[in-house]
């Protein structure tokens, strides 16, 4: 009698062809098309049962208006000096190691930075980015008499968020400080200070100090030159180079 090999069951088969395809070096499943795996908290819920409740994080504080309400800000630019060591609303209630600016009103010249040097003490702009800046006023044939020195930040500050800085109105702040001084020009140093005073929350915002020659304001106009940082001008030789060329472009100079 001949007996017939008897077919395996689905069980047998299905391990025999995992095994194949493991001996090939094959170990997972793969698909043209994507599946969602993970069931959302509604579709594992069993039928009839009160899904979990979705907990929100708490909307975030606003940001505090930088230099408190704008209807309180000086009005004369002798108001301001004292303002800018005082207010507490400019630098988050901080006032120790603030430096006041310094120089004429309708200034030939505004010289405008991010913040004071780590090395001021007593005046802004008297370290080595100060001594810099007395070089090159010497080479342009400007009395320091005659130049305004501020600074976007009333104290030396490691690694602004300057992005915040913006939106909570800085920019608006530095355009009425300009506006108090009414210089005949401007120089801005670093591109920070650049966005801060083309920034869209001034209410009348100036042109974009990257590729404008004038800063426009509440109908009045002033020449604009926005210049690289003044610690890249100091490690950077071609960088003064740079600038001068700038400068003398900016000002209609020949070279000498």
């Amino acid at each position: 009698m001949i007996v017939m090999p008897t077919e395996p069951d689905f069980a047998t088969q299905l391990a025999a062809a995992i095994e194949w395809w493991r001996e090939a070096g094959v170990e997972h499943d793969f698909a043209d098309e994507p599946c969602g795996w993970i069931a959302t908290l509604e579709e594992a819920a069993p039928q009839g049962a009160v899904a979990a409740p979705k907990f929100l994080a708490p909307p975030l504080p606003p940001e505090p208006q930088i230099g408190a309400e704008r209807a309180e800000w000086p009005a004369t630019l002798a108001e301001f000096s004292t303002w800018w060591l005082t207010e507490p609303a400019l630098d988050h209630g901080q006032i120790t190691s603030r430096l006041a600016p310094r120089g004429p009103a309708g200034a030939e010249l505004m010289l405008l930075v991010e913040h004071p040097e780590a090395q001021d003490r007593d005046q802004l702009l008297s370290g080595p980015q100060g001594k810099l800046l007395s070089a090159m006023l010497t080479a342009m044939g400007i009395d320091e008499e005659a130049v305004y020195f501020a600074s976007a930040l009333p104290r030396h500050t490691q690694m602004p968020d300057w992005a915040a800085l913006q939106r909570g109105g800085l920019g608006g702040v530095l355009v009425h400080h300009i506006d108090l001084v009414v210089p005949k020009r401007l120089i801005t140093f670093g591109r920070n200070v650049a966005a801060l005073i083309s920034s869209p929350i001034c209410h009348d915002p100036p042109n974009s100090a990257e590729t404008s020659p004038q800063l426009n304001h509440e109908g009045t106009s002033m020449p604009l030159l926005a210049a690289m940082g003044l610690d890249m001008l100091l490690s950077k030789p071609q960088g003064k180079a740079r600038f001068w060329g700038r400068w003398l472009e900016w000002t209609g100079t020949k070279a000498t």
